[in-house]
């Protein structure tokens, strides 16, 4: 298999999918009505019954969760084919891929206004590139941590 192939498949791949995912994610299939149900049952089966306030406030807290972890995600899948095969860290991937979540996440918002049951909320705009944010600060400290070494800016000629 060819090297642009292969370096695609492990690569990109995963990232065009796991944007896909969060695509999919904003559709009815996930709207507050549907995840309620599965958190009901989840809580049902076990802590028991909850108050109908504190189910909101979980169930509300629980969304905004898997905003931040599926952007956080994204972005670290984004940073990871823009890096490729390099062992090293670059500003400028982390961010090429903090741009690619800001835009899914705008298109995301405006595609579930679309939606019947869903709602469209520039705040989720503002969490999800947090959850970017977050997650590239995270996985740099890491590696920075693993390295003993700083932050590179991208070399002259724009790798």
């Amino acid at each position: 298999m060819k090297t642009a192939t292969r370096n695609f498949l492990r690569y990109w791949l995963p990232a065009l999918l796991w944007t896909a995912l969060v695509f999919f994610a904003s559709t009815d299939t996930f709207s507050a009505e549907h995840t309620g149900g599965v958190l009901a049952f989840v809580l049902a089966h076990t802590v028991g019954e909850v108050s109908e306030t504190a189910f909101a406030t979980l169930h509300f807290l629980v969304r905004k969760a898997a905003h931040v972890t599926e952007y956080g995600i994204l972005a670290l899948m984004w940073f990871r084919a823009w890096r490729g095969p390099s062992t090293s860290w670059q500003l400028a991937w982390a961010r090429e891929s903090l741009a690619i979540c800001l835009a899914v996440a705008g298109v995301d918002e405006f595609h579930q206004s679309f939606a019947a049951s869903r709602g469209s909320d520039m705040k989720d705009v503002v969490l999800d590139t947090m959850g970017a944010i977050l997650f590239l600060t995270l996985a740099h400290l890491i590696w920075k941590y693993r390295h003993g070494t700083s932050l590179q800016p991208a070399p002259a000629g724009g790798e």
